[in-house]
């Protein structure tokens, strides 16, 4: 998943991007609500935002976005263990609420319970022949496991997290990098020829002029 980690603490910020990089994530870390305001229009799969900024609260930045039609997944991360503190957030649009000191592995969990539900709550998705464990990072054709590299997974995955849409190349790209985004055009189309010589040539459909989408879940052998 691309996250976008919002935490002024340097100690805390830099554990928690190393840990969830090693976990396979692509992380951009903010410590001001000014720097996560200037990558708003980014496409992510989840915010991670601490309360209190040194420029602000990001529950009243969160609000606002909500407001203006703002989707993207949204965990709180914060000292206040208060229960009208987690109504608070929770009512501000926040999707889950982790009290400090966490276990750096149980916000992993969490995004992974994050991206079942974003794909319907089944642990397994189906393509066809194609079965896509995201909690997992593992994909099997016809029973078999498919070894993938990281950034085939990492463009996998972000087209099973939005199974349905299409994901222009643009989004497609900084999804799959973050911010270090040296990934050319032509070098996505390779990823993406690769997982169809891997997957299936119908896995992945390119919607001419608008970008790429994953074929219809269930999907005939």
């Amino acid at each position: 998943m691309r996250l976008l980690l919002l935490e002024d603490d340097p100690t805390l910020g830099e554990g928690l991007r190393d840990f969830l990089q090693h976990d396979g994530h692509r992380v951009d870390w903010c410590t001001t609500l000014a720097q996560a305001r200037a990558l708003v229009s980014e496409p992510y799969d989840a915010w991670l935002l601490d309360w209190n900024l040194p420029d602000g609260s990001a529950l009243d930045w969160l609000r606002s976005l909500r407001a203006k039609g703002g989707r993207t997944p949204a965990l709180v991360l914060t000292a206040r263990d208060m229960l009208s503190d987690r109504i608070h957030g929770l009512d501000s649009g926040a999707d889950d609420f982790l009290v400090k000191p966490f276990a750096p592995e149980e916000l992993c969990a969490r995004l992974r319970a994050l991206s079942r539900r974003i794909t319907g709550g089944a642990p397994c998705k189906a393509f066809g022949a194609v079965d896509v464990r995201l909690a997992d990072k593992e994909v099997r054709l016809h029973g078999l496991r498919v070894e993938l590299t990281a950034r085939e997974w990492a463009v996998l995955e972000a087209l099973v997290l939005r199974a349905g849409r299409t994901v222009s190349a643009p989004d497609l790209q900084a999804l799959v990098l973050g911010l270090d985004n040296d990934l050319n055009s032509n070098a996505l189309q390779v990823h993406v020829f690769h997982l169809r010589s891997k997957l299936g040539k119908d896995l992945i459909q390119t919607v001419r002029g608008l970008g790429y989408r994953m074929a219809a879940p269930g999907l005939p052998d």
